[in-house]
């Protein structure tokens, strides 16, 4: 089993580890927000555990991001605030579990397993998922996110980006794209698609470095970290 840390405490992130790799489970160690969100965009984990006040990003917001496109990975957030209303602030944001430092790290033990075992795998849940690099595009609550980020989309321009991420790298003619984001076989000598790409650009590529919607000309567009 797989566990995701989020503490900057360097002595408790090292001594947690430490006593969860003897329990049998790999732990990777994060140390603030923004970090642990790019962690989890190409690596797969079976529970996160979250401190609150962390650096760049707290870990009630890293939770209600995780939760904005996997609701099922166990969530237990671990923290110095011990406040009715802290505690209902993370259950707010769909944690599992909160567990008030300092604690003994065989309680945390028995709270990762329960939560392990009530864990069900949800293959219709991964299916409308798709991550590509730092993008996640939910399907069915039709979010996306890039480095965490939430990025605002209308109804077409998402439908465009699904289609995109969909090919799998594949370049897709600009009949292709009418086809099956327009639904009908409008003129292609007009520019809808171009401008299209180019809404789609400036909002998913225009702030990172790494550019995911490219041109073949002559061909058409793919969707692909270079």
């Amino acid at each position: 089993m797989n566990i995701l840390l989020l503490e900057d405490d360097l002595i408790l992130s090292a001594e947690l580890s430490k006593f969860l790799e003897s329990n049998n489970f790999n732990c990777d160690k994060i140390y603030d927000g923004e970090t642990f969100l790019r962690q989890i965009k190409n690596n797969s984990y079976d529970l996160y555990l979250l401190d609150i006040n962390v650096p760049k990003m707290n870990g009630l917001d890293v939770c209600q991001t995780i939760r904005s496109f996997d609701k099922n990975t166990p969530i237990i957030i671990i923290s110095a605030y011990g406040d009715i209303s802290d505690k209902k602030d993370a259950f707010t944001r769909l944690a599992d579990d909160y567990l008030v430092k300092p604690f003994q790290f065989e309680e945390l033990l028995l709270r990762i397993n329960s939560l392990l075992r009530r864990k069900v795998p949800s293959e219709s849940v991964d299916a409308d998922i798709i991550r590509i690099d730092d993008l996640i595009i939910n399907k069915t609550e039709q979010k996306v996110f890039r480095s965490g980020n939430e990025i605002a989309l209308t109804l077409k321009e998402f439908q465009l980006l699904v289609y995109l991420a969909e090919a799998q790298g594949r370049t897709v003619s600009k009949q292709q794209i009418t086809e099956n984001v327009w639904e009908h076989n409008f003129n292609t000598n007009t520019n809808t698609v171009e401008v299209y790409i180019n809404f789609l650009r400036k909002k998913i590529d225009r702030e990172y470095k790494v550019k995911l919607i490219h041109t073949r000309s002559g061909f058409g567009y793919y969707l692909n970290p270079l």
